[in-house]
């Protein structure tokens, strides 16, 4: 079961990117927003909290809480949130395919468990996907998880929706991510899963997922093609 202040930050979110709390406005007080959403101070400062380290919001000390968030143009796979492709694809309005390469049980030994995060001896369910954008494979997942942690998944569930699985059924919260992007010459196992149309580098992006609890229970590196891939941060100067 998602936390409270999730479902406020959520219903915020919307509200800010539909242009109801337009940009370099002030969103309700936090007497009005706690009134409307019928939450204490905490949680509703943990929505804020989210927006604001996310660029959406920024608190203006006297004044309120200002929109700060404008919208961009996007590539069809970004980077700066946990979304998941499916996510992704309907958000794009996109024709699209997941393809299940691999699914197999491996157990972590004392390099990968040093390489990954998990603990040596851990059981890993291994997952190799491709995902089918249109009528060109574009991106090639391969994704770690701690089997303990994901209990029941098998292929059907990987080929539609992993996050979706432990969200709505395992009801695990997917917390954090911490990644690592690099730009990499394209492999021979690259060319044999996607269509490059000529690309030599992909975009990768390697990270490590935690839940609430945290708990690391996945390990992935996903490559793109770089005309399907974006990246966007925010940063805050400390003062």
């Amino acid at each position: 079961m998602k936390a409270i202040y999730d479902e406020i930050y959520r219903n915020l979110l919307g509200k800010i990117e539909r242009g109801e709390y337009p940009y370099q406005t002030y969103i309700p007080s936090e007497a009005n927003l706690i009134k409307e959403y019928s939450c204490s101070h905490n949680t509703l400062r943990k929505a804020i909290a989210l927006l604001t380290q996310q660029g959406a919001l920024q608190p203006v000390h006297g004044k309120g809480v200002r929109v700060i968030y404008q919208k961009r143009p996007r590539a069809l796979f970004e980077l700066g949130g946990i979304e998941t492709f499916q996510e992704a694809s309907k958000r794009n309005q996109l024709d699209t395919e997941t393809r299940v390469l691999k699914f197999e049980r491996i157990v972590a030994d004392k390099d990968f468990a040093r390489y990954t995060g998990f603990g040596e001896g851990d059981e890993l369910l291994y997952v190799v996907r491709v995902r089918v954008v249109g009528s060109k494979a574009s991106i090639l997942d391969c994704n770690y998880f701690r089997a303990s942690l994901v209990p029941g998944l098998t292929p059907d569930i990987a080929q539609f929706s992993i996050y979706d699985y432990i969200e709505k059924t395992l009801n695990m919260q997917i917390a954090t991510s911490k990644r690592t992007v690099t730009v990499e010459r394209v492999t021979r196992e690259d060319q044999d899963c996607l269509d490059l149309d000529g690309a030599d580098y992909l975009a990768v992006v390697t990270g490590q997922t935690f839940n609430f609890q945290g708990e690391m229970f996945e390990f992935t590196q996903s490559k793109h093609r770089p005309d399907y891939f974006s990246f966007f941060t925010v940063a805050r100067r400390e003062i």
